[in-house]
């Protein structure tokens, strides 16, 4: 099989796929995909590709001033019928719409019958809700995105908002994806900063991908990894240029976006593009909206997760051992109605969907714990060796994204020091993901961690 990392976009998401030695098909649903200067005209080619003919596209107020006004022009220039649909925001004191149910019912509402695919112009929120409104209607779709600002492009689920909980819906990736560098580059500074920070984050899912592997058997590709890898090289030998809006650091940080979601895709699962990093963005998100405020992009947050992930791991390297007596005092001392008053403190009123989920997969189960511990300290040198290969020097990487003029510290977000605690703590609970939190919480050391952020954030 042919090395992934030395492919281009367009071989990698050849409709037949990749037969792989991990046992999976590597397929990516894309039917076409465009990266570069000047090619917005090329819409008309990528409608073409996917066998379409008349487009339903889908804007918000903001993406229609950036490209939808123009793409509007160019397929009414190609002879192309189609129907234009803004959304508007449900609250106009919001500064933007959010990935919830009202917006998808807007659309759906608007929906034109006649139209064969959807087509969202914008980025994450946008591209989110046209997959479901897409899969939902039983419709490819594909999207000409504005800003390099989130790695959700190809990917086959939508991080939205239900019932004011994160959550990854898993639907169809796009068809069609067209990235227009020249738009991208025009994008504010704060979204080409959350794009950067975005990918910044795949150097601890790659390491928690393979630690979960050893340690809960969970499915790992190498080829998949190593693809991942070889984005973050190339964007990070250009970061440096990202402030001067060099068009060459906005190309390898649009291209090392689409590639997780082309690694996501191939991989079935979003394991290859997000870790603790993301989970402190998700928790700041559903805090949140659990207090009705309104909260920062996504890839911002996840550079100041990354950050505060990355000091984690140097304090699991220094501090940290398996320790048999440890981890049973820990297991001991564990108070079931005791956790539950935590998860409802932390998680307000979607507490209740919390504990429902560890009643589904037990992960406080003490016969559980103990098959992770015994694992973890039988592979106790292959995880420290992961975090050595896989992380880059703290302090180098901190410089790196400093130099962009992204915020690097939860307070540079207005988020305290309780809910930097308290996002740690919950990390663990929202999802049946094993990540940094996990690996301490079976460890009976997560008091270390805290420790570590307290000193930290100050």
């Amino acid at each position: 099989m042919p090395n992934f990392s030395e492919m281009t976009l367009t071989q990698l998401v050849r409709p037949e796929g990749y037969q792989c030695a991990c046992g999976k098909c590597h397929v990516c649903a894309l039917k076409y995909l465009n990266i570069g200067r000047g090619i917005l005209n090329e819409v008309p080619k990528m409608i073409a590709a996917m066998g379409k003919t008349r487009p339903f596209v889908v804007c918000d107020g903001n993406t229609w001033e950036v490209a939808g006004r123009k793409v509007d022009a160019i397929l009414t220039g190609a002879g192309i019928d189609h129907t234009v649909y803004v959304i508007p925001l449900e609250n106009p004191e919001n500064e933007r719409i959010a990935p919830a149910e009202w917006e998808v019912g807007s659309v759906l509402m608007h929906f034109d019958m006649r139209c064969d695919m959807v087509l969202a112009v914008g980025s994450g929120v946008v591209n989110d809700t046209c997959k479901v409104i897409a899969h939902a209607m039983g419709r490819p779709t594909a999207v000409v995105g504005t800003a390099p600002s989130m790695d959700g492009y190809a990917s086959n689920s939508s991080s939205m908002e239900l019932n004011h909980v994160k959550v990854s819906l898993y639907n169809h990736g796009p068809e069609g994806i067209l990235l227009d560098t020249e738009i991208l580059a025009q994008a504010p500074m704060r979204m080409l900063q959350a794009g950067f920070g975005d990918m910044v984050a795949k150097y601890v899912a790659i390491c928690e991908w393979r630690i979960s592997h050893l340690v809960t058997g969970e499915y790992y590709c190498e080829d998949v990894a190593e693809l991942m890898r070889s984005a973050l090289r190339k964007m990070m030998a250009v970061a440096d240029r990202i402030p001067q809006r060099d068009p060459d650091a906005i190309q390898a940080i649009a291209e090392g976006l689409v590639l997780a979601g082309v690694d996501m895709a191939f991989a079935e699962m979003s394991r290859p593009a997000s870790g603790l990093e993301h989970y402190f963005s998700h928790m700041w998100e559903m805090m949140a909206l659990e207090r009705g405020v309104p909260y920062d992009l996504h890839g911002i947050q996840v550079g100041v997760g990354t950050v505060l992930t990355m000091k984690i791991y140097q304090t699991i390297l220094s501090e940290v051992t398996p320790d048999p007596a440890v981890a049973q005092a820990h297991m001991d001392a564990f108070d079931g109605r005791e956790w539950e008053n935590s998860v409802r403190r932390i998680f307000g009123k979607t507490g209740e969907q919390i504990v429902a989920i560890e009643a589904k997969f037990r992960k406080n189960d003490p016969e559980g714990h103990a098959r992770r511990f015994e694992r973890i300290r039988a592979h106790w040198d292959e995880i420290v060796a992961i975090i050595r290969e896989e992380l880059p020097d703290f302090d180098s990487l901190y410089r790196t994204m400093q130099k962009t003029g992204m915020p690097m510290m939860p307070a540079d977000l207005n988020i305290s020091r309780q809910d930097v605690i308290d996002a740690f703590v919950g990390s663990r609970e929202i999802r049946d993901k094993y990540i940094a939190s996990s690996l301490l919480w079976d460890l009976g050391q997560t008091d270390k961690a805290l420790r570590t952020l307290e000193e930290f954030i100050g």
